[in-house]
C-alpha cells in the first residue's frame, strides 16, 4: 500500500473571506473545460481545492445512494460532511465561466491558436510540479508508472479529431460520462476528449443555443460518469496515494503534446516558427500564472494554520 501524500495543500479550513477566491477558482476551471487540452482537474489541483472537491463529490454520491436505499439519516450525514462553503462558489464560478467562455474564449482560441496554446502549454508545464511534489517518495515503480502514463497521454492527444453533426442523445450521454473524468482526473481534458469523439463543436453550440434536450442528456451522462468514477478515485487516493499522484504527474506531462503551439489541423507537431520568441514569452506568462496561484495558495494555508 502506498503512503498517502505528506502534504495536501487543499485540505485547509474555509472562511467566508475565501468565497470570492473560490468563485475565481471555479471560473478558471470552467474556462479550462471549454478549451481543448486543458483539464479542469488540473486547475483544481494547482489552485488547492482538488481534495475538497473530490471529498465533497464522494459524499454527495454516497448521499444519493443512501437516499435510494432508504437511509435518509445516512444521506443527511453525508451531505453535511460535504464542503459546501467551497463546493457552491466553485460550481457557480464554473457555470458562469462555461456560459461565457463558450461564446468568448473559444473564438479567441480559434483566431489565435498558436498564442493560446502557448499560454496553456506554460500553464500545464508549470503544473506538473504540483502532483510530483506531493509524492512522498519516487520509487522506481512510481517513476515507471508516470512515464507509461505520459506516453499514453501523448498517444491519446495525437488522435485525429472526429466530427458528428447530429449525434443521438445516447451517444451524447456516453461521451459526457467519459469527458466528466477531466473534472476529477488532472491531465485529462474533457474538451479534448469531446473533440476526439467529434462532439466538441456541437456541444458548444448546444450551450450557446440552450438546447435543453442535448444539455439534459449531457448532464445525465456526466452525473452517471462522475458517480461511477469518483469513488474509485477516492479509494486510489486514500489507499494508493503516491501511485495515484504519479499517474496524475504522467498524465499532465503527456498532455503537453496537445498544447504544443505549432501543429496542423491533423495534430501533427511542427517545428517552431519565426514567432518563437513571442510564443515563448506567452508560455512563460502562463507558467508565471501558475506560480502566482501557488504563492497565493501557500499564503492562505499559512493564515489558516495560525
Amino acid at each position: 500500500m502506498d503512503a498517502a501524500p505528506r502534504s495536501r495543500p487543499e485540505q485547509t479550513r474555509t472562511s467566508p473571506r475565501r468565497v470570492p477566491l473560490d468563485l475565481v477558482r471555479g471560473g478558471l476551471m470552467g474556462c479550462a473545460e471549454v478549451v481543448p487540452g486543458v483539464s479542469g482537474g488540473t486547475v483544481a489541483l494547482i489552485t488547492g481545492v482538488y481534495g475538497q472537491l473530490i471529498d465533497s463529490a464522494g459524499h454527495v454520491v454516497s448521499a444519493a445512494r443512501a437516499g435510494l436505499t432508504g437511509g435518509p439519516r445516512a444521506a443527511r450525514e453525508h451531505l453535511r460532511q460535504a464542503h459546501w462553503s467551497v463546493l457552491v462558489p466553485v460550481l457557480v464560478g464554473m457555470l458562469v465561466a462555461v456560459l461565457v467562455a463558450s461564446s468568448v474564449l473559444e473564438p479567441l482560441v480559434t483566431e489565435h491558436p498558436v498564442g493560446s496554446r502557448a499560454v496553456f502549454f506554460g500553464l500545464v508545464l508549470a503544473s506538473v510540479v504540483v502532483p510530483a511534489r506531493m509524492v512522498a517518495r519516487w520509487s522506481p515503480v512510481r517513476v515507471v508508472t508516470a512515464v507509461v502514463m505520459a506516453v499514453a497521454a501523448f498517444a491519446l492527444t495525437g488522435l485525429p479529431a472526429g466530427t458528428v453533426s447530429n449525434p443521438p442523445l445516447v451517444l451524447v450521454a456516453a461521451a459526457a460520462a467519459v469527458a466528466v473524468c477531466a473534472l476529477v482526473l488532472p491531465g485529462v481534458s474533457g474538451s479534448f476528449l469531446l473533440l476526439t469523439l467529434g462532439l466538441y463543436e456541437v456541444t458548444l453550440a448546444a450551450v450557446s443555443e440552450r438546447d435543453l434536450a442535448y444539455l439534459g442528456a449531457f448532464a445525465l451522462g456526466a452525473v452517471v460518469g462522475l458517480a461511477s468514477f469518483v469513488r474509485v478515485l477516492q479509494h486510489m487516493l486514500s489507499r494508493h496515494g503516491d501511485l495515484t499522484l504519479s499517474i496524475m504527474t504522467g498524465l499532465l506531462a503527456g498532455s503537453l503534446r496537445a498544447l504544443w503551439p505549432w501543429q496542423d489541423g491533423d495534430r501533427t507537431l511542427l517545428a517552431p516558427g519565426p514567432d518563437a520568441g513571442a510564443v515563448a514569452a506567452l508560455a512563460l506568462a502562463g507558467a508565471a500564472g501558475v506560480v502566482v496561484l501557488l504563492l497565493v495558495q501557500s499564503r492562505l494555508e499559512g493564515r489558516a494554520s495560525r
